[in-house]
C-alpha cells in the first residue's frame, strides 16, 4: 500500500516535470489568468468523478482547517511564487523557492511515526545541489534590492512543504476534497487578476492545447496524485525525488528543441538520481524483505 502510494505520489513529480514546456508553449497568458483558467480545468476529473457518483459528495464536508490548509498551499503557493518573479529575477527566485524538497524532507521528522536519518538529508542536499547546477545554469546572484521577491520565493517554499506536510496529518481526509481546493485556488486567482492584469486569450490552437495540457496535468492531475502520495506514501522519499522536477523539466525542454543539452545538465542528473536513490534506501530494503518475510 505504501509503495503503492509513494509511485503514485511520483506520477505528480513527473508531471510538473512537464510545466514548464506547457507554459512556454501557453502563449503570453499573464500568470494569475493563466492559473484560473488552469486550476478551473483542472477541477473537471474531480467534478465527473462526483457527477458520476454523487454519494462522494459527503466527503467533501470536512473541518475548516482542511479547506484552510488546502486553499493555503494550493493559492498561497501560486500567489507567492507569481509574486517572487514579479519582484526578483527567475533564476534566483526558482531557486530560492525550490527549497520545498529539502523542508519537508526535514519536517517530516517531525510527523508522528516518521523517523528523519542521514541518508533523507544527504540525498535532498544531492537533488537541491543539482537544482542549483540547473536553475543557476547562467550565474547567480542575490541583490539586495530583489528582497521583496527573495522574501516570497522563500515563504513560497515553507507554503508548500508546509501544506505537504500538514495534508500527511489529513490521512483520513479524502483526496476528493483536491476537487474544491482547486475551484477556490481558481476563483481567488481570477480576483487577482482581474484587479492586477490584463486578459489576453491564447491565439493559436497549439497555445489552447498547452493551456488544457497545464490545467489537466501539472496544475491538475498532479495535485491529486500529491495528496494521496503524501498521505499514504513515503513522504521523505517524496521529498527528496521532487528534485528530479527541475531535472526533468530541462530534459524535456531539451528533447522539444528549448534548451540545448551541457555538462551541467548530465551532472546534475547524476546528483538527482542519485540523491533519489540514497533518500528511497527504506523502500528499497523494504522490497527487497518482503520474500524473505513471506517464506
Amino acid at each position: 500500500m505504501k509503495l503503492r502510494a509513494t509511485l503514485i505520489g511520483f506520477t505528480a513529480i513527473l508531471m510538473w516535470s512537464f510545466l514548464a514546456l506547457f507554459t512556454a508553449a501557453s502563449g503570453r497568458m499573464p500568470p494569475f489568468q493563466l492559473s484560473a483558467v488552469c486550476f478551473a480545468i483542472g477541477s473537471i476529473p474531480g467534478l465527473v468523478v462526483l457527477t458520476l457518483n454523487p454519494a462522494r459528495l459527503a466527503l467533501l464536508k470536512q473541518p475548516a482547517k482542511v479547506w484552510i490548509t488546502g486553499i493555503a498551499g494550493l493559492f498561497g503557493y501560486h500567489f507567492l511564487y507569481f509574486t517572487a518573479l514579479r519582484n526578483a529575477p527567475a533564476v534566483e527566485a526558482g531557486l530560492v523557492a525550490y527549497l520545498w524538497p529539502l523542508l519537508i524532507v526535514v519536517g517530516s521528522a517531525l510527523l508522528p511515526g516518521e523517523r528523519l536519518r542521514w541518508y533523507h538529508v544527504a540525498g535532498a542536499l544531492a537533488g537541491l545541489c543539482g537544482t542549483f547546477l540547473i536553475v543557476g545554469r547562467n550565474g547567480v546572484e542575490f541583490d539586495g534590492a530583489y528582497a521583496i521577491g527573495y522574501g516570497a520565493a522563500f515563504l513560497c517554499a515553507f507554503t508548500w512543504s508546509g501544506y505537504s506536510l500538514l495534508t500527511r496529518r489529513f490521512d483520513a481526509v479524502s483526496t476528493d476534497v483536491v476537487t474544491g481546493f482547486c475551484l477556490a485556488t481558481s476563483m481567488l486567482s481570477l480576483f487577482c487578476h482581474l484587479g492586477l492584469e490584463t486578459t489576453v486569450w491564447p491565439a493559436t490552437v497549439l497555445e489552447w492545447v498547452a493551456v488544457a495540457g497545464l490545467g489537466l496535468f501539472p496544475v491538475g492531475a498532479a495535485f491529486y496524485a500529491w495528496d494521496y502520495g503524501v498521505k499514504n506514501g513515503d513522504i521523505q522519499i517524496l521529498g527528496a525525488a521532487s528534485y528530479a522536477a527541475p531535472l526533468l523539466s530541462t530534459l524535456i525542454l531539451v528533447l522539444f528543441g528549448f534548451a540545448e543539452l551541457g555538462w551541467r545538465i548530465a551532472f546534475a542528473c547524476l546528483l538527482v538520481t542519485g540523491g533519489a536513490v540514497l533518500a528511497a534506501q527504506d523502500m528499497f530494503r523494504r522490497k527487497i524483505q518482503q520474500p524473505v518475510a513471506a517464506e
